[in-house]
């Protein structure tokens, strides 16, 4: 195994990392973190590099200087430069989102990574979260804590957190914002967005119309999201804010496929998916009331509350309807100064939160809903206290330790069959590590436990009455991690080793009829891997930047599947671009994404994806306050399958291996963004 992971950091070498503002020559800087802020950051952007450079892990941020001149349709498009970031479209705005193996089976939505929008979770109570529900264009800047490097919003998560933050007329890149565009698949959008400040006040608004008819059948897509974010500064670093946001989705769903059918008829929406006019429609509201407080020079206070609404309509094989309502409150302290006289740091905090659901079942009558089947109340809560400090020992060299513990419960009523079930879970997850910090350069070490309790998908597993919960663990691991971060001339990178020792990895399948669960915990996992880039600016005017993930993911004496590869994640994934910024804002980027051997489709290891090579293409040029952008992507028309869920053993007779979300064809999208 020892030349396996040195192949792997040699490779590496070659690997590259993502990009941030540009700078006067247009060139763009790097995504990774590096022990402090660069100099073609904007001032908002630095500060979010600083302040995540003090965390002993691997964090990243990723600026909408980006990827805001190009298309973009969901995560997979925002998070693509991220090494160790698995984000792959399904339809739509639904895609998988896995970091270090998290929530790794999931076949629909998402568990394992808290998503967020300004420190506020897109989840639901119990932790599950859905991808429809974030606006692909309405962040100034993402974060991205991968692992237990998320202590910071007290989650305890395998995958970490990837947190969104809205801008305001403080931070947003220009006064007026406008783009349109459109291109294959009969889709459009338009979007504009402003900011600005009066006095003590600040303000920015957007709004942004999406359509389109989709690559598959029943793929069709129209959406409206809207965001404002209202803010007053009162003395020195204090300030209170409104943030509102709503959205209207109306998502067609497509079916998986059999393998066959995705590499041979990838438009096909599946057997039946048509007649039952499948589909997502949500409508989604969202407040949260904010505040920033200096309590002194030392002291530095940041806490809120919010609340969600979400409405679901979502007719599948059967119709899923859905009132969810989600609140919550957090709050948390920044402080720095001296132990001993030796610089310190300390945060700490606590973040609770709580909600329900009024879930109907109905059969499905072409979309519409038929008989009810089901009629559930499903509410939970959930409480996280944190903190972590550094002391640093020596002017380079800091220690860190911290921790969480966190309580969750479940509560779950039936109406129909008058069936009830509740659970409780605590957990204490500590947190120890070390890290280097020499100029641009950062070397660092962790040692984190990580707690997920199941959600109310995995707990009560079917469709229909009389469901109660199924006996199932939280899942529980310790990862260990090493890596290093930082600039030197030419050079930027970021390379991390991982290594997870789970128990009761909570894994779930496509069962055939002759299953009883879908969700089940498993013995002892490993989750090991490596996760690189490096960028390297070459002449004046290119860089080459280079990600490369390798993930071996498997069982520890499994009594059934003894150590077997888990499936879905590939063992090897690269991707590479090279970039040509010229004069008058003129731009050209080849880059190809590959995934080089076939991937485990089971975990009885008897079937494989095969894999695959995908060459696309991005430009554009300035005119004035105008530039105009094209993205070509899938030039050689390349049938994949770019997703699918996990099979027991796809040897068996009868067994269900309808799971492929096939890859879009060749498509090509341009359109034109205007900054005032």
């Amino acid at each position: 195994m020892f030349r396996t992971i040195q192949a792997a950091l040699l490779a590496s070498t070659f690997v590259a990392a993502p990009a941030l503002a540009a700078d006067a020559d247009g060139r763009q800087p790097d995504v990774i973190v590096t022990a402090g802020a660069q100099r073609d950051d904007p001032a908002v952007v630095a500060a979010a590099r600083e302040r995540l450079a003090r965390t002993p892990g691997a964090v990243a941020v990723v600026a909408a200087e980006t990827y805001e001149d190009r298309s973009v349709t969901g995560l997979y498009d925002l998070l693509r430069d991220v090494p160790g970031v698995l984000a792959n479209k399904r339809y739509g705005d639904e895609s998988r989102l896995s970091i270090r193996g998290s929530g790794l089976d999931q076949s629909y939505h998402q568990r394992g990574v808290l998503l967020a929008q300004d420190g506020v979770p897109f989840a639901d109570a119990d932790g599950f979260s859905d991808f429809q529900k974030i606006d692909p264009l309405g962040a100034r800047y993402i974060e991205v804590y991968k692992g237990g490097n998320a202590l910071r919003f007290g989650g305890a998560q395998l995958g970490g957190a990837v947190n969104l933050i809205t801008p305001n007329g403080k931070t947003a890149e220009t006064p007026l914002d406008f783009r349109v565009e459109g291109g294959s698949y009969r889709t459009w959008r338009a979007r504009a967005a402003g900011a600005g400040r009066a006095g003590a006040f600040d303000y920015y608004a957007s709004v942004d119309s999406y359509h389109s008819g989709g690559y598959r059948q029943q793929e069709k897509s129209d959406t409206t999201r809207g965001t404002v974010n209202f803010g007053y500064s009162f003395g020195d670093d204090n300030e209170i804010r409104l943030i509102g946001y709503a959205a209207d989705i109306r998502q067609g769903v497509p079916g998986a496929l059999t393998l066959s059918d995705a590499l041979d008829n990838p438009r096909y929406a599946g057997d039946g998916v048509v007649a039952r006019r499948q589909a997502r429609d949500q409508n989604v509201e969202r407040v949260t009331l904010q505040t920033r407080l200096r309590l002194s020079d030392n002291v530095v206070f940041e806490g809120g509350a919010y609340a969600t609404q979400t409405d679901l309509h979502h007719p599948i094989s059967i119709v899923i309807d859905q009132d969810t309502d989600t609140h919550g409150l957090f709050g948390r302290f920044d402080v720095t100064g001296e132990i001993a006289g030796h610089k310190a740091d300390l945060f700490f905090g606590a973040y609770y939160r709580a909600g329900g659901t009024e879930q109907d079942l109905y059969l499905n009558f072409a979309g519409q809903d038929g008989p009810r089947i089901g009629d559930a109340r499903q509410l939970a809560s959930g409480l996280d206290v944190f903190a972590e400090g550094r002391l640093f020992v020596l002017p380079d060299l800091a220690l860190v330790a911290g921790g969480s513990w966190g309580h969750a419960t479940r509560d779950y009523h039936d109406r129909l069959a008058d069936a009830r079930d509740a659970a409780d879970y605590d957990w204490f997850a500590p947190r120890i590590g070390l890290l280097f910090e020499r100029g641009a350069t950062q070397v660092y070490a962790n040692y984190t436990r990580s707690v997920e309790p199941p959600h109310f998908g995995a707990l009560t597993q079917a469709n229909t009455s009389g469901s109660v919960f199924v006996p199932l663990d939280p899942q529980r691991a310790w990862t260990a991690e090493i890596g290093t971060r930082g600039r030197a001339g030419a050079f930027t990178w970021d390379v991390d080793y991982y290594r997870a020792d789970i128990d009761g990895e909570l894994l779930s399948f496509l069962p055939a009829a002759n299953l009883p669960a879908s969700v089940f915990n498993a013995g002892r996992t490993r989750h090991q891997g490596v996760e690189a880039s490096l960028d390297w600016r070459f002449a004046r005017r290119f860089r080459l930047r280079q990600t490369y993930a390798w993930s071996d993911f498997r069982f520890v004496g499994d009594p059934l599947y003894r150590d077997n590869h888990l499936p879905v994640a590939p063992e090897h994934q690269y991707r590479v671009a090279l970039r040509y910024d010229g004069a008058h804002g003129i731009y050209l980027e080849p880059f190809l994404d590959w995934r080089m051997k076939s991937v485990w489709v089971d975990y009885a290891n008897t079937m494989k994806a095969p894999g695959y090579a995908v060459l696309n293409l991005s430009g554009g040029f300035a005119i004035g306050a105008a530039t105009i952008f094209v993205d070509a992507r899938n030039l050689g028309d390349k049938h994949y399958a770019a997703e699918f869920g996990a099979i027991t053993d796809a040897s068996l007779p009868g067994i269900n291996r309808v799971v492929f979300y096939p890859g879009e064809g060749r498509s090509v999208f341009g359109g034109v963004r205007f900054a005032f």
